[in-house]
């Protein structure tokens, strides 16, 4: 049977002569698997266009739960952003995001509420041109909190550090009472900053101010988090083109 409905382009690999398989993030099928034949031929320049990282897309497609691969027989654009493509941290920005979805999600798991979140995002960068420097670290705790892995906000005077092993604040480690996961703590300034993100990002109020590099450090921390909680989250590229861009 047939099945209409929204995706966003993760990657696209090259398949056969002139076709593509794209992994797309989609509204009602989670992360899927297309084959797009003809796209790379003469003809199919104009389909190749749409398959940008985060490319947001109408789509008719083949729906059998029995296949990995599935077929797209229509698509084209369901929203236009008309100001991310040529600028530099707008396009950083979305790059970053495409890689933290494409390396954290998995087939089969429908989300409807982190799809809609990440086309939030997408407008916001699209008609912003302040306020974007915070997007990457609120992203990935809100992207946390839909994928199952929330980093638990318990900061306190007697839990002032947080252990990205163990998700969540603790005291400090003692020789009488150390930690398992010692080795996964944060220090005391930035489990402090974390927590700040963390309560910010939550109640959907504004990111605390931070400077550069406290920034670059938290991300830094988020990126280690996903890592140690999604074994396949790594060889994580596109943080280092957004450090240098969002200065």
């Amino acid at each position: 049977m047939t099945l209409t409905t929204q995706g966003l382009v993760l990657h696209t690999t090259k398949y056969g002569e002139t076709s593509v398989i794209a992994k797309v993030f989609t509204r009602q099928r989670g992360l899927c698997s297309y084959i797009l034949k003809g796209v790379r031929s003469q003809r199919g320049r104009g389909k190749q266009n749409l398959l940008q990282p985060l490319s947001h897309l109408e789509m008719t497609v083949y729906d059998n739960s029995k296949k990995e691969l599935q077929y797209i027989k229509e698509m084209h654009p369901s929203a236009h952003y008309n100001n991310i493509n040529g600028d530099g941290v707008k396009m950083a920005l979305v790059f970053f995001m495409d890689e933290v979805l494409y390396k954290s999600l998995k087939e089969g798991e429908a989300n409807v509420e982190l799809f809609d979140y990440i086309v939030g995002q997408l407008q916001r960068i699209d008609r912003e041109d302040s306020s974007l420097s915070t997007i990457p670290i609120d992203m990935m705790i809100h992207t946390a909190t839909h994928l199952g892995i929330a980093p638990m906000d318990n900061y306190s005077a007697n839990s002032p550090l947080f252990n990205l092993k163990e998700g969540r604040f603790l005291s400090a480690p003692t020789a009488i009472n150390e930690s398992p996961n010692v080795d996964y703590f944060l220090d005391a300034t930035s489990s402090s900053r974390f927590h700040s993100c963390l309560s910010c990002s939550m109640s959907h109020t504004p990111m605390p101010t931070l400077s550069s590099k406290q920034r670059s450090d938290t991300l830094n921390n988020l990126l280690e988090y996903y890592h140690i909680h999604f074994p396949d989250f790594r060889n994580f590229k596109s943080h280092e083109v957004l450090h240098s861009v969002l200065r």
